[in-house]
C-alpha cells in the first residue's frame, strides 16, 4: 500500500469514527500547500461538551489502532478541541464556537473569493 493510500485509509477511518459517534456538519478540507502544519483538516461539531469528549475519544482510538498518539488540546474548556494526528488535524467544536471562528471560510481556497471581495478586503 502506498503512503497516499495509507493516508487516505487513515483519514477515512477518522471520518467513519466521527460519523459513528454522530458528529454534526462533518467537513473534510484539503489544506496541502496552504498550511505548513497539516495536509488535511477534518472539522465537526458536537452538541455538548460530553459529545465533544466522545468524538475526541473515538478519534484517539483510531489513532491508537494505527500506532499513533493523538495529541488533544482544549479539554479544559471543552468548546474547541484540536486533535493533532500529524498530517491530519481534527477540529471539534460546539456549534456556537464553530460559527464564531468560521474555519471553513478562513481556509477556503483563494480562488473561491470573488474579485470584488478580494479588492474590498485589500482596501
Amino acid at each position: 500500500m502506498s503512503e497516499q493510500d495509507t493516508f487516505e485509509q487513515f483519514s477515512k477511518s477518522v471520518v467513519d469514527a466521527l460519523e459513528d459517534k454522530k458528529a454534526i456538519d462533518l467537513i473534510i478540507m484539503d489544506v496541502r500547500g496552504h498550511s505548513p502544519i497539516a495536509d488535511r483538516f477534518i472539522l465537526a461539531s458536537g452538541s455538548s461538551d460530553r459529545h465533544l469528549k466522545g468524538l475526541a475519544h473515538a478519534v484517539s482510538e483510531v489513532a491508537h489502532k494505527q500506532g499513533l498518539v493523538a495529541r488533544v488540546e482544549g479539554m479544559a474548556a471543552m468548546e474547541w478541541l484540536l486533535i493533532d494526528l500529524g498530517d491530519i488535524v481534527v477540529h471539534l467544536f460546539l456549534p456556537e464556537i464553530r460559527q464564531s471562528f468560521q474555519l471553513e471560510k478562513l481556509w477556503a481556497a483563494p480562488s473561491s473569493i470573488s474579485d470584488k471581495e478580494a479588492s474590498s478586503s485589500i482596501s
